[in-house]
């Protein structure tokens, strides 16, 4: 189980798709036991869309040292898992190999990502969270006024 636990104390828990994208899931293990996360911020949200982070600098352009392979159907990997209220998914840039850290969560059923993004697990608590984050008002690139801010995130068994 991934925990994302805000600074604000609420939670989001995920279980992780292992069988789907097993790198994927390797890296964002490795980076929660690093504790990666502490401190950065949710940098984009769009409400009917996701909201993303994992940037380290907070602004959409960084990420760890390690670029993983793009588990998804369009890089040639048998990636099964659907983008759905609650998916958490890698983003990449243009290059399907470039993801590292940051990640999003769909705040709605985003059909349009399948195959295209390497969805790795599904929300199972914390949907009220999703949404009130979602819900933030932001201003330019869709950075929220008030950005959420990510205390930790570990894996609990």
């Amino acid at each position: 189980m991934l925990v994302i636990e805000m600074e604000s104390g609420q939670v989001m828990k995920f279980e992780l798709d292992e069988e789907n994208a097993p790198i994927t899931c390797a890296n964002i293990k490795k980076l929660a036991n690093e504790n990666f996360y502490e401190g950065i911020i949710f940098h984009r949200i769009i409400k009917d869309f996701m909201i993303q982070g994992g940037d380290p600098t907070g602004t959409g352009m960084g990420g760890s040292k390690d670029e993983i392979k793009g588990e998804f159907k369009s890089n040639g990997v048998n990636n099964t898992h659907k983008h759905k209220r609650g998916t958490i998914s890698m983003a990449r840039t243009q290059i399907k190999d470039s993801a590292s850290s940051q990640f999003f969560i769909c705040h709605v059923d985003t059909p349009f990502l399948d195959g295209e993004y390497a969805a790795f697990g599904d929300m199972v608590e914390g949907f009220d969270v999703l949404d009130e984050i979602a819900n933030r008002k932001t201003g330019f690139n869709d950075k929220p006024i008030v950005p959420p801010v990510i205390k930790r995130v570990y894996i609990e068994d």
